[in-house]
């Protein structure tokens, strides 16, 4: 029998707590990342692509990947989607250039990093996820055919993951890639595994 607590909508505190303990465990994964000289996929990903080939950080640089997405968010996912992902993209832009106020790395191992940034990263994602958001980019259409085709998040993710990562091979090291690419499958296992389309259904 079906919790009727299941169907009831988050509230505006749930989804604001939610919103920014997620943002942080992803800001704390990004600047892992970003310390040991790894990669992410999708639009995360080619922030970091941006940041390495340029002068804009990656705050900057995921904030500006994501504007052109929010319009694919609006006409599929609708207002409320949106507007919680532009909050949660504004959020995690704003977290990831104060976090090296707080912390910074001295001695990094970069498989350490990329492992548990990974898993930081997909438990952030999860957590936004569940209250009816996500990072906008490929995030918006991977929880598209989620809800439209039953298609994996989590394995979806993983494949465009990986073409980003992979792309990287003019910017980094092999061996940085391989590692992304050990962070993306961390990454993406934990919302493969917690995240079913109809298993969670308060939104």
């Amino acid at each position: 029998m079906t919790d009727s607590v299941s169907t009831k909508k988050h509230t505006y505190f749930e989804d604001a707590q939610a919103f920014i303990i997620g943002t942080l465990l992803i800001s704390l994964g990004v600047n892992l990342y970003s310390s040991a000289g790894l990669l992410t996929g999708g639009t995360a990903g080619i922030a970091f692509l941006i940041k390495y080939a340029s002068q804009l950080s990656f705050g900057q640089a995921f904030f500006l990947v994501n504007i052109p997405f929010y319009w694919l968010a609006l006409k599929q996912m609708g207002a409320e989607f949106t507007i919680k992902t532009f909050i949660c993209v504004a959020l995690l832009s704003l977290f990831s250039e104060i976090t090296p106020l707080f912390i910074q790395f001295e001695l990094l191992n970069v498989v350490y990093a990329s492992i548990i940034g990974g898993l930081l990263m997909g438990s952030g994602f999860l957590m936004l996820f569940r209250h009816n958001a996500s990072l906008g980019g490929f995030n918006i259409l991977a929880r598209y055919l989620s809800k439209t085709r039953g298609i994996s998040i989590g394995k979806f993710q993983m494949a465009v993951d990986c073409v980003v990562v992979f792309m990287a091979i003019f910017i980094v090291n092999w061996q940085l890639i391989l590692f992304s690419a050990i962070g993306a499958i961390s990454l993406n296992l934990i919302i493969a595994v917690n995240h079913k389309p109809g298993r969670y259904t308060i939104v």
